[in-house]
């Protein structure tokens, strides 16, 4: 008797506690289906559209995320760099290439809730694709570092993990039939402080 309680005590304990498990990993750790991948950058172009699966819904809801439509535009995240290791704030990278086929994009690090990092005090948070310097040939780079850097410059502070979000807005990406050179800049370790 006592030994059918503990293995039905067990078979509960198993099944609760791997639900729980399963459920959190669906809503904090995994992307979705339906990943667009370009390089070292991701995006989810059915985000926000009656397609998107209910992973990523879910996600959404529990971030209290607002993705953009699929006409409005498309966020990408790069959480690795040229060499496969995760991004690290105390860091310094360069963001390097051209610019992806879009209308205007913006680029900022955040932290692996995707909640901006904050910059401090007067430090632009974000860099837009109508204030950077480019080369003659259009091409451009970006070096993301907490110490300040000669040319485009986007700060970050503190410690831990980062993720570089890079979002097109008016863009062909998300719907592309192959027509579309879909071009993305590197992202490239220059030195590490930590």
């Amino acid at each position: 008797m006592l030994r059918n309680v503990f293995l039905a005590l067990i078979a509960l304990i198993i099944a609760f506690g791997g639900g729980t498990l399963s459920a959190w990993y669906a809503v904090s750790r995994f992307d979705g289906f339906g990943a667009l991948s370009i390089g070292q950058w991701t995006a989810h172009p059915e985000a926000g559209t009656p397609y998107s699966d209910p992973y990523a819904k879910a996600r959404a809801a529990r971030e209290g995320a607002f993705p953009l439509g699929s006409t409005e535009g498309l966020a990408f995240y790069a959480y690795n760099d040229d060499r496969g290791e995760a991004l690290d704030r105390q860091c310094s990278y360069k963001v390097e290439g051209n610019s992806p086929n879009s209308r205007f994009w913006t680029l900022y690090a955040a932290d692996r809730s995707l909640t901006a990092l904050s910059p401090g005090m007067e430090r632009l948070p974000a860099m837009h694709s109508r204030q950077i310097l480019r080369k003659e040939d259009g091409a451009f780079i970006v070096n993301v570092s907490p110490k300040a850097r000669p040319g485009n410059w986007l700060a970050t502070t503190g410690n831990g993990r980062m993720v570089l979000v890079m979002t097109l807005y008016d863009t062909p990406v998300g719907s592309n039939s192959g027509l579309v050179d879909m071009t993305f800049p590197t992202v490239t370790r220059i030195s590490c402080d930590g």
